[in-house]
């Protein structure tokens, strides 16, 4: 509750953030304070539409604050007041927030883009919410980003992998993009402000144009790409294409990206990049809460859930947490 925006995100479909939700929202009924609830995309149906498989329903404790679209605000399943409707179109109409007079059920499908997030959560901490919580929709790491929201929890589960090495595995790299260290000082907010291209920069932390519309060029280009030194920004997305460029080069080189959510490489490269005495650094940093495991699967496999949370905490050093488990206890 420390963070004015927190969002919940799983690697997968199905790998509980749902249950981790609700969890939150169980334990935030019991607290003094405001709080706000919305979604990236449509949440909160009793059916998965992916895998058509049953799903737990979203409910809102009395007296929070939530965000849905017009269409599922007409569905909720219990007794609200309207505080505002945007005038900003949805594909499901206006996005209406409503306080919640009584607990309830409630479908969410907020703003469809992470700016539209970013601008919502500015407007509830103007109403005197303390903290949003977003619920991602599908795999979507984008409203992860420290740009949008100040922390996140993360989701995974056997849907990720059957086996537990490899479901560590696939986990500690998503794990590893989200802590990767940030740059500091002013050379922050000189990153800050630049939005495209490619950029070198100097030892001394001053910004050089490479004039180069996109990293796809970087191999056609005819100039010396580190002749101001051996770091590089990129403020738009990353895949293994530059990884690999990059890893051959004659020096190691230190890659500056935005935020995590920006890397789109596959482990085996990121990694192989890492070998070869190359960095990553990130303008904004995320603050990861914690790990939640679903060790079921929607076809029916279920891992020890005591062995796969021991392996997590193990390989990670994060809080992890079988959320559905922890209900059961309490």
């Amino acid at each position: 509750m420390k963070y004015r925006s927190l969002a919940i995100v799983g690697l997968e479909k199905n790998t509980g953030k749902t249950e981790c939700l609700n969890y939150l929202l169980r334990q935030i009924g019991k607290m003094d304070g405001q709080f706000a609830l919305t979604s990236i995309g449509i949440d909160g149906e009793s059916r998965d539409q992916v895998c058509q498989t049953p799903k737990p329903e979203i409910e809102v404790p009395e007296g929070m604050i939530f965000v849905t679209s017009e269409k599922h605000y007409r569905q909720k399943r219990l007794i609200a007041e309207v505080l505002d409707i945007s005038e900003r179109q949805t594909a499901l109409g206006r996005l209406v927030t409503a306080r919640a007079m009584q607990a309830g059920k409630v479908l969410l499908s907020g703003p469809a883009d992470t700016m539209g997030l970013k601008m919502l959560i500015g407007k509830l901490m103007t109403r005197g919410v303390q903290t949003t919580l977003v619920d991602g929709a599908l795999s979507r790491l984008s409203l992860a980003s420290p740009t949008v929201t100040e922390a996140l929890i993360l989701s995974t589960g056997a849907v990720v992998s059957g086996n537990i090495p490899e479901l560590v595995r696939k986990t500690r790299y998503v794990c590893d993009l989200i802590a990767l260290e940030e740059v500091g000082g002013e050379l922050q907010g000189r990153l800050d402000s630049v939005e495209k291209g490619v950029w070198a920069v100097t030892g001394d932390d001053r910004l050089v144009d490479l004039e180069l519309p996109s990293v796809f060029m970087l191999e056609k280009s005819g100039t010396d790409l580190f002749c101001y030194g051996n770091r590089l920004y990129v403020p738009g997305a990353v895949s293994d294409k530059l990884f690999q460029f990059l890893k051959v080069q004659h020096q190691p080189v230190e890659l500056i990206v935005r935020d995590f959510t920006r890397i789109f490489a596959t482990p085996e490269v990121y990694y192989a990049f890492l070998r070869k005495g190359g960095s990553v650094k990130v303008v904004h940093r995320s603050k990861l809460l914690a790990l939640t495991i679903n060790p079921q699967s929607p076809n029916g496999l279920l891992l020890d859930s005591d062995k796969l949370k021991e392996a997590m905490e193990e390989q990670l050093q994060l809080p992890v947490l079988d959320v559905r488990k922890i209900g059961d206890d309490n």
